[in-house]
């Protein structure tokens, strides 16, 4: 017996080598990417903000600190994330069960219309909730109702525009998961939902905390909505630091509160990392149109109508509004507002602002192709779980792009990458990286719960079998993640069209990005400019419908999925 051990014992040992040494050529180039392209932006800003005569002056983060209007901001940055995420839990959870086990009619525009409020700039989020609930808002004609001086217009903003992510990311694996489980428990005498209790959530852990993070990340470093519809009773940190560095030219200032956002960005990835793959677990996987079935009995019937309701209501009512306003011409309702699109007029851009379709176009592509490659890089090395603490703090710090300020970002593109071999400034490329920095995380947190959950038994049966690991990969992996796979495409597509905090500092005058146009254009007084705003919102909102529509359609025929 112990000879046996003897000669079992290396090659376990050579396995685990070659694993190691796979798993580091594939975070090769996501870890170069990264801090290239984030960790040196990031840094060469904090230090032009802290450094002074060539020496760090620490002791101005307790000079900060010590401010009572800042901590005060620190405080509802926090408390308004922990809310806003409940909130979109509680609100997006039955519409991701609905998306993944019921079979509808126009199921799959529906998806479209649903993820196209993610992609929308948040300054266009936060005028189309104060159309609603502001001053002359439709509550307030309606009903005499005000809500734009409440936390609440932010807190259903922010449902607005994340509700997506619940429904793409538990929905994903949830109708990947194989219903008979959950009817084998309840064969055994389990109630309906003590089944679900017991078989399904734990399975669905991962992924719910995965959109949990990520709702989490974007309402902690949320810009534009609470600027509009916060006022100066409402600020979040990533408000504060754009006044410091844009208004006021407090580099200083700018940099601790980049410092502070980013220690408790870090610090929720930490738990969270140690914490995530304790509720990971072998799940079996089948084709999701095995799962998707038309509704039976009232209490389904019902459900499908609450979900569908609240769609309509909190999703589709603002858009609609936005397209009401496109249409709503000094001269009565028509295209005034679209015509005056097609025109130069030589102050708010150097092109035609309609040129700003296909530079978003064009960028979204690259930037998803970016991101698709980085991240599907990074989640497959993060697919084993015996990975150590390093691997494990990789996984953390792919997410930190959503938690560290765009501004920080933007600016940190303009100062450090403006000199050889990194001089990007004048190239194009400079926007899809950026882009790709917040599409990444999408890509890793979407496709790494599906890899996890792939049984490792069937990798090794394939490797005993003599495959190689790339015919492992494409043989095991690929056709269970390939669903996974494009609607992390889809999401990187949608977060390129819409990201708004960096690009506003590194987009060129004459190629303009839609998101960049709409501010743009809300930032210049008069009903013109504010109609040509609502009409290039419009237009946005239909690209994006289209573009996710057409990623349904591929992702139906091609994989056999709903």
């Amino acid at each position: 017996m112990d000879l046996a051990r003897t000669e079992v014992k290396p090659p376990a040992r050579k396995g685990l080598s070659r694993g190691n040494a796979a798993r580091l050529g594939l975070m090769a180039l996501p870890v170069a990417f990264f801090g290239v392209f984030f960790a040196y932006p990031v840094a060469a800003i904090v230090a032009r903000g802290l450094k002074a005569d060539g020496a760090w002056q620490f002791g101005r983060i307790g000079d900060v600190l010590a401010q009572p209007d800042i901590r005060h901001v620190l405080w509802f940055t926090t408390w308004q994330a922990l809310a806003s995420t409940a909130l979109t839990l509680l609100i997006a959870l039955p519409g991701a069960y609905v998306f993944a086990r019921f079979d509808f009619r126009g199921k799959q525009v529906l998806r479209a219309v649903v993820t196209v409020p993610f992609v929308l700039p948040t300054v266009v989020v936060g005028t189309a909730f104060l159309a609603l609930v502001g001053r002359g808002g439709l509550l307030d004609e309606l009903w005499g109702v005000r809500l734009d001086t409440t936390v609440w217009a932010i807190l259903l903003a922010h449902v607005f525009f994340n509700y997506a992510v619940v429904i793409r990311t538990v929905g994903g694996l949830w109708a990947q998961l194989d219903p008979r489980q959950e009817e084998a428990a309840r064969m055994l005498g389990a109630s309906r939902f003590a089944a679900w209790r017991k078989v399904t959530l734990p399975a669905l852990a991962p992924a719910v905390a995965a959109a949990a993070l990520m709702v989490f990340l974007f309402t902690f470093t949320s810009f534009g909505v609470v600027q509009i519809l916060g006022g100066p009773t409402f600020s979040t940190l990533e408000v504060e630091i754009y006044r410091q560095t844009s208004e006021i030219f407090d580099l200083s200032t700018a940099a601790v509160l980049t410092i502070i956002q980013f220690m408790a960005v870090g610090g929720i990835l930490a738990v969270h990392a140690g914490t995530v793959r304790r509720r990971e677990t072998a799940l079996r996987l089948v084709d999701a149109s095995m799962t998707a079935r038309r509704p039976r009995g009232a209490g389904q019937w019902a459900l499908l109508g609450a979900v569908l309701a609240t769609v309509a209501v909190l999703l589709v009512l603002p858009l609609a509004v936005l397209v009401q306003r496109s249409f709503d011409a000094p001269g009565g309702h028509g295209f005034a507002y679209y015509e005056a699109l097609t025109h130069d007029d030589g102050g708010t851009f150097l092109v035609a602002p309609i040129n700003a379709i296909g530079t978003s176009l064009q960028y979204a592509l690259a930037a998803t192709a970016i991101a698709v490659l980085i991240g599907g890089l990074a989640a497959a090395a993060l697919t084993r779980r015996d990975a150590g603490r390093l691997v494990r703090g990789f996984d953390a710090l792919l997410m930190l792009p959503l938690g560290v300020s765009a501004v920080t970002v933007g600016f940190g593109f303009l100062i450090a990458l403006d000199k050889p071999p990194l001089n990007l400034r004048g190239s194009w490329i400079l926007v899809p990286l950026a882009q790709a920095l917040v599409g990444v995380p999408f890509v890793v947190r979407t496709m790494l719960p599906v890899l996890r959950a792939v049984d490792e038994r069937l990798r090794e049966a394939a490797s005993v079998l003599g495959a190689s690991p790339w015919r492992v990969w494409r043989e095991v992996d690929l056709p269970m993640v390939r669903r996974a796979l494009l609607v992390a495409a889809g999401f990187a597509f949608a977060v390129s069209l819409g990201e708004f905090g960096a690009t506003v500092f590194i987009a060129r005058p004459d190629n303009p990005t839609l998101p960049v146009a709409v501010a743009r254009l809300l930032g210049r007084a008069g009903d013109l400019n504010y109609g040509q705003a609502m009409a290039l919102s419009t237009i946005l909102m239909v690209v994006c419908a289209v573009a996710l529509l057409l990623l349904e359609r591929v992702r139906t025929d091609r994989t056999g999925e709903f």
